[in-house]
């Protein structure tokens, strides 16, 4: 693999590589170690050795105004999907758009919030909801899940009280290293790599290593994450894909599909809607949001599948991944009112988003050792068209296998 350092600091408007036939092309657009940062960046097929199946760009801008004074996005068009990234919030994806179908949501928030802007510890902890209207955010990785107090324990016994705030911290921290890299050979993959550091003296020393990809011409992409301890003791972590839908898919009648092998509400509110937790709403003043606890049946291959279909079934957006690296499913139902943000989030975690004392007690507190890695993949697709929504739903079927779904109508204690 060739690997092109740009250097500048300024305006990069294209980038022209040369390179052999068996090559990836290979860009550096931010380096913290190397004090580098290239703030416009544009590469596209028509500059390439190579010939593809789909024109394709990759660009970087920066955004100007309000709170979102100095965020960077890092927008792939594969030639059908463009995908939004968002260095500046730890490789958050910012939304999916195929012509006016989108995968993402309308939240009351507009910017693209910078973290400068935003205080974790606000309201009593909530201050994440601040800049919270991504497509896919992670939570973690120290911890993740709802605001309150957790008590640690140290190797020599001696126990720490802390507040948690919500969902963590990765989702506002600034990738230390952004790259882009297109392989030669078909069927050219294109590539966004982000490393994230979520470390602290006498702290977590976390470090997220994010590939976001996608083929040219595809309806697909996949985010491959690699999160490692970088400490010489063993520390506790916590992921959650946040991913959620509003517009296009969301909407009365909209239904979401994935082989359940034991739901639980997670409070009283969600049990009261426990019957019909598959199933979304019109857009209601004053609804209050309601979490289901998913444990998802796999495939042979220890596959998952969950699909966001509408109601016709003519659109719809799946998630895949592997249960031995996400056994949890979270379904979030917030069917508010447009204006107070119209959405679902489909999340596959290594648990459930409970404060993580909660999640401690039952055992959905994963560990590293010293250098120890944990590999996550979870491919997405925009399903736009009838047939595929279909076949989609099939194989959510084929997963399920005729086997039973276990309904535990009273929420899990949390004390």
């Amino acid at each position: 693999m060739r690997r092109y350092t740009l250097t500048l600091t300024g305006i990069f408007l294209a980038a022209v590589a040369v390179a052999s036939a068996d090559e990836t092309h290979h860009y550096t657009l931010t380096d913290s170690s190397a004090n580098t940062n290239v703030e416009i960046f544009r590469l596209d097929s028509r500059t390439m050795p190579f010939d593809s199946s789909a024109p394709w760009s990759v660009e970087k801008k920066t955004l100007r105004g309000g709170r979102q004074e100095g965020v960077e996005l890092v927008t792939i068009d594969n030639g059908y999907l463009r995908i939004a990234i968002i260095p500046t919030r730890g490789m958050n994806v910012y939304e999916v758009t195929h012509d006016d179908t989108r995968l993402g949501w309308d939240s009351p928030t507009k910017e693209i919030v910078h973290p400068n802007f935003i205080d974790l510890e606000s309201r009593g902890g909530l201050g994440w909801l601040d800049g919270f209207n991504e497509w896919m955010v992670r939570c973690g990785l120290d911890f993740a899940g709802h605001p309150g107090t957790d008590v640690l324990v140290d190797d020599n016994g001696v126990e720490t009280e802390m507040d948690l705030t919500l969902h963590g911290r990765i989702g506002h921290i600034p990738a230390s290293k952004v790259e882009v890299s297109v392989d030669s050979k078909p069927p050219h993959r294109i590539t966004v790599r982000g490393w994230v550091q979520e470390r602290s003296f006498n702290g977590p020393s976390l470090e997220l290593a994010t590939e976001i990809s996608t083929l040219p011409g595809s309806h697909e992409l996949r985010i491959a994450d690699t999160v490692t301890n970088r400490a010489s003791t063993p520390r506790e972590f916590q992921v959650i894909y946040h991913t959620n839908f509003g517009s296009s898919i969301l909407e009365k009648g909209a239904r979401v599909y994935t082989a359940v092998e034991r739901v639980t509400p997670m409070n009283d509110k969600a049990a009261e809607g426990l019957a019909h937790y598959t199933q979304y709403d019109r857009p209601t003043s004053g609804y209050v949001e309601e979490v289901f606890l998913v444990e998802p049946f796999a495939g042979q291959s220890g596959n998952c599948l969950a699909v966001l279909s509408n109601k016709a079934g003519t659109l719809g957006a799946s998630i895949a991944w592997q249960k031995d690296e996400l056994p949890y499913l979270s379904i979030w139902k917030n069917t508010a009112a447009i204006e107070d943000g119209y959405v679902t989030g489909i999340e596959p975690g290594t648990g459930f988003p409970f404060n993580r004392r909660v999640e401690r007690n039952y055992g959905r507190v994963p560990k590293l050792a010293a250098g120890e890695s944990r590999n996550f993949t979870v491919d997405f697709a925009l399903l736009g068209d009838p047939s595929s929504v279909k076949a989609a739903k099939k194989r959510v079927k084929r997963i399920q296998g005729g086997r039973e779904t276990t309904v535990i109508e009273t929420p899990p204690a949390t004390d």
